[in-house]
């Protein structure tokens, strides 16, 4: 969106140790219409200006992490977080957020904040919608009726205590220790997704900053079961109630000014 309305962005992946960049191409070929304005592990210095993160986390995750990374990875992590930061407000990690910034020592730090699902957070108010005109339509061929997110350990036990409700279901997770054989489990990543279930079951007990299948499941008119207790007042319940909207980019476009 910022490069159709004429500001220069790019999105900088830092490959995980454990996945290649195909791995990374392959999967947003097969959700967006392009792959344009990606950079893979390498950015010059003189080509950046700002850096926004949508969490506070992307920026600990680096640090706490940092000495995972190869050397040219290490080189773009200092540089893109060397700039002016434009950071998106969360609560992970609140004292590693501070040593992470006295480790990148950023030029300045501009911040944003859904007040909704952040009250007492910090700076201009900015909702993370998605982009949906850049989306690739789904094929449905449906393999079970119910979906449910395993991807930690805390969201599977969760989701164990009411599967037996749900004998047509499909957990998404990763290939861990913690999920159990007896369940379909759906291994990331997966292909075609949201046209693999009729209704997806919501069962997070944790803090839940920014659901995104809620919001995709909300755009594509996907059945929602919302099955956690409404007294938790997150991400979850936010955008439970939150309408679909276009990305509204006037606070990164005002930060970008400063």
């Amino acid at each position: 969106m910022l490069n159709d309305m004429g500001v220069p962005a790019r999105l900088i992946v830092i490959c995980h140790r454990s996945y290649a960049k195909e791995e990374y191409v392959n999967a947003i070929q097969a959700k967006y219409i392009h792959c344009s304005n990606v950079y893979f592990d390498c950015v010059e210095d003189n080509e950046v200006d700002a850096t926004l993160i949508i969490g506070r986390s992307m920026l600990t995750l680096a640090f706490m992490n940092f000495n995972s990374y190869n050397n040219l990875q290490k080189q773009t992590l200092s540089c893109v977080f060397s700039k002016n930061l434009i950071s998106v407000y969360s609560e992970n990690h609140p004292l590693d957020y501070q040593k992470a910034l006295s480790f990148f020592c950023p030029k300045g730090v501009i911040d944003l904040c859904d007040y909704d699902v952040y009250p007492n957070g910090i700076g201009d108010h900015f909702e993370k919608h998605i982009n949906f005109s850049i989306y690739k339509s789904h094929k449905n061929n449906i393999q079970f009726e119910h979906l449910f997110l395993g991807t930690n350990e805390k969201y599977y036990s969760t989701i164990e205590k009411v599967i037996d409700q749900y004998p047509d279901h499909g957990i998404l997770s990763y290939n861990a220790e913690y999920v159990k054989v007896k369940n379909n489990n759906i291994f990331v990543p997966v292909e075609n997704l949201m046209g693999m279930f009729n209704t997806y079951v919501y069962t997070k007990d944790t803090f839940d900053p920014a659901p995104r299948i809620i919001q995709e499941c909300k755009y594509f008119n996907k059945s929602l079961i919302y099955l956690r207790s409404k007294s938790i007042i997150d991400g979850g319940s936010v955008y439970w109630k939150r309408n679909i909207f276009t990305p509204n980019v006037d606070a990164i476009l005002r930060a970008i000014k400063k």
